[in-house]
């Protein structure tokens, strides 16, 4: 198994969009008078952390998995990357592919960037997938475990170190397409502008620029689009009550919680998450 043997049976294109001035890398399918449904991943990640969704959610929707702002092979704006500058980015990329309204799949990071969308632009945001969110809480030792793996993947040409870093993702390690991923990751990592910047990267990482970008309830509190929360049981940056709290502070939103699941719920459990995630964007379109 491989990531092209996930898209081998997809009609999809890579593209490079100028979204805002940025040029922005995008895994782009599914019909295009379909419904857009756009896909954010986490801190330091990319759209590869999608490649078990697309397929299936494009049989219906205009897919978009995206290297967010400074993030895979997007363009770096060498500035510190805070939660407005990534929605900026967002709504560009939207405005750039024609979408007026989007439903937001968001991993981690791209969790907290879809949140920070939806009640800024909920004109623009049909709906919200939560996937092991961040940005509700300070917790710095998670935020120094985060910095400390990464860097330390960044400044060594190890691959294990990427590999280990990866490996955070998971309860359980994918040797197959985990080998990919980690070759892939390397080569975003150890290119020249990546390193230099990675400090803008991991910004959210600090503990006062968290503070000025933090979600809280009252911004949750605000969003008026149909919200599910996935979440791991064994997820390494934050236990279920975490992600009960979000879902008790977006109105109306559902959780679901996967068994014996890390960070990446849509990437271990694709078999229980596509479904529920079609069957989610029905009900919300």
């Amino acid at each position: 198994m491989s990531i092209w043997t996930e898209l081998v049976d997809l009609d999809y294109r890579h593209a490079y969009v100028d979204a805002g001035g940025v040029r922005t890398r995008a895994l782009q399918a599914g019909p295009e008078d379909g419904e857009h449904v756009v896909f954010l991943h986490g801190t330091t990640g990319h759209l590869e952390a999608f490649v078990r969704n697309i397929p299936a959610h494009a049989e219906r929707y205009r897919c978009h998995a995206i290297d967010m702002l400074g993030h895979g092979y997007t363009g770096k704006p060498g500035t510190p990357g805070e939660i407005p500058a990534y929605v900026d980015h967002l709504m560009a990329y939207l405005d750039a592919v024609g979408a007026e309204r989007a439903h937001l799949v968001g991993e981690s990071l791209g969790g907290w960037v879809a949140s920070w969308a939806a009640s800024e632009h909920p004109d623009r945001v049909a709906s919200l997938e939560l996937l092991c969110m961040g940005g509700t809480k300070v917790n710095p030792a998670v935020m120094e475990r985060l910095k400390t793996s990464t860097r330390r993947a960044v400044e060594s040409d190890d691959p294990a170190l990427t590999e280990e870093r990866l490996r955070l993702l998971w309860a359980h390690w994918d040797e197959d397409l985990g080998g990919e991923l980690t070759e892939v990751r390397f080569d975003i990592y150890h290119r020249p502008e990546f390193a230099e910047n990675l400090r803008n990267l991991l910004a959210l990482q600090e503990v006062e620029t968290r503070e000025r970008n933090l979600l809280r309830p009252e911004r949750m509190a605000a969003i008026k689009a149909p919200t599910l929360v996935v979440w791991g049981n064994k997820n390494p940056f934050g236990a279920v009550p975490e992600a009960e709290a979000i879902a008790a502070a977006i109105p109306g939103a559902r959780l679901e919680i996967f068994n014996d699941c890390g960070h990446w719920p849509q990437h271990e459990k694709a078999d229980l998450y596509n479904p529920l995630s079609l069957a989610f964007l029905a009900e919300a379109s």
